[in-house]
C-alpha cells in the first residue's frame, strides 16, 4: 500500500502555538531556518527516491524562491498552505479568498505549474468554515487536506470521513478531500497522522497505526511533518508551558524516527495516492492531468 507523504513548509515562528506571542508583523525579525531544514528533509527523501507533497506557505515562497524551485525540480508536488498562516475562522470570506489567491499566484509564478492541492493552516476547515471549500474550488483547487476528523481544541470535524472522499459543493460541484490519518477507538478518532503526534508517541505506535490502516482497512495513510520538527537547535520562544511542550518535545529524535518511517512504508505525493484511491470516481478528470 502506498501512503501519502506531506510536508508543511513553514518556519518555527509561524506556528499556531506561538500566535499569541508572535505577531505576523514581526515574522521578519526572526532568523529564517526553513530553507536549511527543508533541504535536510529533501535529502532524506532523495536518498530513498521518495517524492512527496510540499504544502508551501506563500510568505515563505516570496522569501525563498530558489528553495521552492528546488522542491519542484526534484519532482515533488507543490501544494498551497495559504499565504499568511492564519486560521480560517479568524477572518472573513474575502480575506480568505485574497490570501489563497495571493499564495497560489506566487507559487505558480515560481514553478510554472498549476497548483491544485491545498492545506489550511492548522487544519482550520471546520464545521463553521466549510464555505472555504467553495472558495478553494473557485480558485482552481481540486484536492484539499484540511479537515481533521478529530476532537481538538483548535480544529477538527469529529464525524468527517477518515479516508479520501469527495465533498459536495453548491451547483453540483465537488472537491476531493484527503484527511490526515486517524484510528477509531472508544467512539473517537485518535490522530496518528504525524506532526506533534509523531513526536510525542513512540515510533512503534505510529508504525502499528499505519500498518493497521493499510492492512486491515485497506486504505492509504496520510502523514505530515514540518521542517522545524527536525531542528532541535531552533530558537526558543517565550510562550506558555503548553505551547512550548507541544512545539519542542522530542525534536532531537524526530529526524531518526522519520528516516525509519520512510524506510518501513511506501510513499508518494498526495495527488497520486488520491488518484489511485478514488479512481472509480474518475478523480483523474477532476484534479488535473498530473494524476
Amino acid at each position: 500500500m502506498v501512503n501519502a507523504l506531506t510536508v508543511d513548509v513553514e518556519d518555527y515562528f509561524h506556528v499556531q502555538a506561538f500566535a499569541d506571542v508572535i505577531s505576523p508583523n514581526h515574522w521578519g525579525h526572526y532568523p529564517l531556518r526553513v530553507e536549511n531544514n527543508t533541504r535536510r528533509l529533501m535529502k532524506l527523501l532523495d536518498q530513498r527516491n521518495i517524492r512527496a507533497t510540499f504544502f508551501v506557505l506563500g510568505w515563505v515562497a516570496e522569501r525563498c524562491p530558489v528553495l521552492i524551485r528546488e522542491i519542484s525540480t526534484a519532482g515533488h508536488e507543490i501544494g498551497c498552505h495559504g499565504f499568511s498562516h492564519q486560521m480560517i475562522g479568524r477572518a472573513d470570506k474575502e480575506i480568505f479568498h485574497n490570501d489563497v489567491r495571493r499564495a497560489k499566484s506566487v507559487l505558480e509564478d515560481l514553478i510554472g505549474v498549476e497548483v491544485t492541492s491545498y492545506r489550511a493552516p492548522s487544519y482550520s476547515v471546520t464545521s463553521g468554515t466549510l464555505w472555504a471549500l467553495e472558495i478553494l474550488h473557485d480558485n482552481g483547487f481540486a484536492i484539499d487536506s484540511s479537515i481533521f476528523p478529530v476532537v481538538h481544541d483548535q480544529y477538527g470535524i469529529p464525524d468527517a470521513p477518515r479516508f479520501p472522499h469527495y465533498r459536495s459543493l453548491c451547483d453540483g460541484r465537488r472537491i476531493a478531500e484527503f484527511p490526515p490519518s486517524t484510528l477509531p477507538a472508544y467512539g473517537l478518532n485518535i490522530p496518528v497522522a504525524g506532526g506533534g503526534y509523531f513526536r510525542l508517541l513512540p515510533y512503534s505506535v505510529t508504525a502499528w497505526a499505519i500498518s493497521r490502516i493499510n492492512d486491515k482497512e485497506l486504505q492509504p495513510a496520510m502523514f505530515y511533518i514540518h521542517p522545524w520538527e527536525i531542528d532541535p537547535e531552533q530558537p526558543r520562544i517565550a510562550a506558555s508551558w503548553r505551547s512550548r511542550f507541544r512545539h519542542y518535545h522530542n525534536l532531537n529524535s524526530t529526524e531518526d524516527k522519520l528516516a525509519r518511517l520512510l524506510d518501513d512504508f511506501s510513499w508518494a505525493p498526495m495527488s497520486e495516492v488520491a488518484a489511485r484511491t478514488l479512481q472509480d470516481e474518475k478523480l483523474h478528470g477532476e484534479v488535473g492531468n498530473d494524476l
